[in-house]
């Protein structure tokens, strides 16, 4: 699929950095936003699921400030999560008043494949550049948007 011709901005405008990563960004959104797709997934209900995969069994509330999603939408998302078998919902050791989100087997496999044509897609958007450069680019970035650490 060709990517839609940028907006019209003024060449000033486009040569600012601020300018090309919102660009970058919209793309990099869409190409993994079309690809997830191909597995039934949306981006959010992606980026949920890969924590729960990573800080595993874990509280709503946790998991809600760790990926930093509202609370009354994470809920939502991880009832559609448990809803496609994807993750379970355990009370929590430690608080019997709270749930738990745990991944199931399901949830492991479709992470796998989200993540791979997450790749494809994040390969797709550096596609011009070596990967030298590509790593360059990463370094870059977390230099942004996490300065000083």
């Amino acid at each position: 699929m060709a990517d839609s011709p940028a907006p019209y901005a003024p060449s000033r405008i486009r040569t600012l950095p601020s300018w090309l990563l919102g660009r970058a960004a919209a793309r990099g959104h869409r190409l993994v936003a079309e690809a997830l797709a191909a597995e039934g997934m949306r981006m959010t209900h992606h980026a949920v699921l890969a924590a729960v995969a990573e800080l595993g069994p874990v509280s709503q509330a946790e998991l809600g400030r760790t990926v930093g999603i509202d609370p009354k939408d994470i809920v939502a998302i991880v009832n559609d999560l448990q809803k496609d078998g994807l993750v379970t919902r355990t009370p929590d050791p430690e608080d019997r008043r709270k749930n738990a989100i745990g991944i199931s087997p399901e949830g492991e496999r479709r992470l796998r494949r989200t993540q791979r044509l997450g790749d494809e897609a994040n390969a797709e958007l550096t596609a011009a550049l070596s990967d030298e450069e590509r790593a360059q680019l990463v370094a870059l970035l977390t230099r942004i948007v996490a300065p000083g650490e």
